[in-house]
């Protein structure tokens, strides 16, 4: 495998009663820092509801964050391709593979909020169909130079083409998010894209990631495309500190607010949480394996077994929340870049191997350069 890379799933979710303007532009301020840092990428969700998810538009957040970076990947995190006609996805997706020069990615999905779709009319049950016919639609008008013709219950397209071709060569990358259903590694596969899995790793749920890879092998073997490793990414909550015990305290800033809106306000099935208090709370999520909270090392395990218990991925996304204060929070993500990361990138080896080597041979050194010393001070002094 190649070395991990990792990044940021930005829904995002905001504890509410603050600024909306304030939280996104915190939201741009963390994207920046982690580009210091060195992360690898970010990816931006797209909502219309609920109230705390404030990315109504992650193309548009790609173009104003890739104006204030140079380097990390920008991805839509998904963009609910149902809730759009195709043709002008493509065509923004497009524009923004030009205007970041390659830097963007595209997640698609078939919209997670029940509060979103019952805004525009359109029935959670038909989703996922819809979906998976809008994919091909898509994929079609991204990569294909021929105009197409297409009806739907939902929209009509005549002789369609996009003006643009990618930039990126053949396309920038493809991924498809998924938590419990087939759907994901099943588009992921058909066209050799990336998976981003958003599901618990506890044993059962490391058992549902196995399987969804399966899937997307199968697939892809099916439509003559190639399963990446490295285009497979797995998530999770993170907060660090020095110390297991300020890790814990720093949470208690925002944890119980953001366990309310997922307890009190999504409606999608994988996110049915427990617990009342916070330490039931922390304890349900402890026991699905959906956190990681404690030190460096504490991280460095739990990925490690990750990857054991997956046969391997190639990034490791952390989802953005408001547990802690923003200083807190710059704390965690600098600690995590500064141990956790190089460990995991062999970023590490050459380092110690220096310095165990210069520590090995300092005896005999220091006698050679004490007698280097003695004789040049013997030869000038005369």
């Amino acid at each position: 495998m190649a070395r991990l890379q990792f990044g940021l799933f930005v829904a995002p979710i905001h504890n509410i009663g603050q600024s909306p303007n304030y939280a996104l532009h915190k939201d741009v301020e963390l994207t920046v820092l982690v580009e210091q840092l060195g992360y690898d990428e970010v990816w931006y969700g797209e909502h219309h509801s609920a109230g705390t998810e404030y990315i109504t538009s992650p193309e548009i957040m790609i173009a104003y964050a890739a104006a204030k970076t140079s380097r990390i990947r920008l991805g839509t995190g998904a963009v609910s391709l149902p809730y759009h006609n195709p043709l002008w996805v493509a065509d923004r997706l497009l524009l923004l593979d030009h205007l970041t020069r390659g830097r963007m990615m595209c997640a698609l999905g078939p919209g997670s909020l029940a509060s979103d779709a019952k805004m525009i009319g359109l029935n959670m049950g038909d989703l996922r169909d819809a979906f998976e016919e809008d994919f091909d639609v898509l994929m079609h008008l991204l990569t294909n130079d021929e105009p197409l013709s297409v009806k739907t219950d939902r929209y009509e397209l005549v002789n369609a083409t996009s003006m643009l071709k990618p930039y990126s060569d053949p396309c920038f990358e493809i991924a498809v998010p998924g938590v419990a259903s087939q759907v994901a590694p099943r588009l992921a596969g058909k066209v050799g894209g990336g998976l981003l899995s958003l599901g618990s790793t506890s044993p059962e749920g490391m058992q549902a990631l196995r399987d969804h890879w399966s899937i997307l092998e199968s697939r892809a073997a099916e439509f003559g495309q190639v399963a990446d490793r490295r285009k497979w990414r797995l998530t999770s909550h993170v907060h660090l500190a020095e110390t297991r015990e300020q890790a814990f305290a720093d949470i208690e800033h925002g944890f119980m607010t953001w366990f309310d809106y997922y307890a009190d306000n999504t409606s999608h099935p994988a996110f049915t949480l427990e617990g009342r208090t916070f330490e039931e709370r922390l304890e349900f999520l402890q026991n699905a394996r959906a956190v990681i909270i404690g030190t460096p090392d504490d991280a460095i395990a739990e990925i490690e077994a990750f990857v054991e218990g997956t046969g391997g991925f190639g990034c490791f996304l952390q989802f953005h929340h408001e547990w802690t204060t923003w200083e807190a929070a710059k704390r965690h993500h600098e600690l995590f870049a500064k141990y956790v990361m190089p460990h995991f990138q062999d970023q590490l080896t050459r380092a110690r191997n220096s310095y165990d080597a210069a520590k090995a041979g300092k005896q005999a050194y220091l006698a050679e350069m004490t007698t280097a010393m003695t004789d040049y001070m013997a030869k000038h002094s005369k």
